[in-house]
């Protein structure tokens, strides 16, 4: 008898670590779901127009006040935070890209200001991305399952890049595209590299232009052929990478006109 309650205990527990154990994986999983639901929840607002109006867009300048995209003011209701929409063909990648005077927010939220490991992609509050400014810098979260800025390490891959060179990103008023320029590794305060991209968003002279571009070119992964001049503007999409808090990967683009 003793030898059989040893092993129904013992099976009890192997039986309980389990469960426990598949517990956050369970978790994970509906979460994803749920992710998913309301992304496509988000798209939903956007398909209609997409399908009814796929003429190039800008946005209408009436009195010093600019009207919104007429594929964006449907979910520009849902969240006044929306700033803009990033897509890369190809990818998971078609978010919205938000932004509050709370640069954490969205972080830790969804587009619906609800409680989410996943949160938005984002621009911080410095970003005036209705202005000509030189630099924008996208951030969102690197995803296990692939979701948000998940598949963005895959620009590593050289072939991936040459099937993905051009990312659009429009703001509430304008459409556009930008063609990836570098993509590099990158560890934040580290003693030998002062260069920081991340504090990079206006170039107010030629030299702190060609202080972010060469510097961009040097961490670079590898030749994109991409090159840039003064007066060029570029976009930054940062996501974390690797074990490290201070680890990032970051993809950097420049505006281009599209026939």
């Amino acid at each position: 008898m003793k030898g059989k309650q040893k092993y129904k205990l013992i099976r009890g527990t192997l039986l309980l670590i389990m469960v426990v154990c598949l517990i956050p994986v369970i978790q994970a999983y509906f979460q994803s779901i749920r992710h998913q639901k309301q992304q496509k929840q988000i798209r939903m607002h956007l398909e209609e127009v997409r399908t009814e109006e796929p003429e190039i867009q800008t946005g209408i300048d009436t009195g010093g006040h600019r009207e919104i995209l007429d594929k964006y003011k449907s979910v520009y209701n849902e969240n006044q935070d929306l700033a803009g929409w990033l897509t890369i063909e190809g990818t998971a990648i078609d978010y919205p890209v938000m932004q509050c005077e709370d640069d954490e927010f969205y972080l830790s939220h969804n587009f619906y200001r609800e409680t989410d490991k996943y949160g938005c992609l984002y621009v911080k509050n410095i970003a005036d991305l209705d202005s000509p400014g030189t630099n924008f810098i996208i951030y969102g979260h690197n995803m296990k399952d692939g979701s948000m800025f998940g598949e963005l390490e895959r620009y590593r891959n050289h072939d991936f890049y040459r099937e993905h060179a051009h990312i659009s990103f429009d703001t509430l008023y304008e459409e556009r595209t930008y063609e990836v320029m570098a993509v590099f590794p990158f560890r934040l305060y580290e003693e030998d590299q002062p260069f920081q991209y991340y504090k990079f968003y206006r170039a107010n002279t030629e030299a702190e232009f060609i202080d972010f571009y060469e510097n961009v070119c040097k961490l670079a992964l590898y030749d994109t052929g991409v090159t840039a001049s003064f007066g060029d503007t570029f976009l930054t999409l940062s996501t974390c990478a690797g074990d490290g808090a201070d680890q990032r990967f970051v993809v950097v683009a420049k505006r281009v006109d599209l026939l």
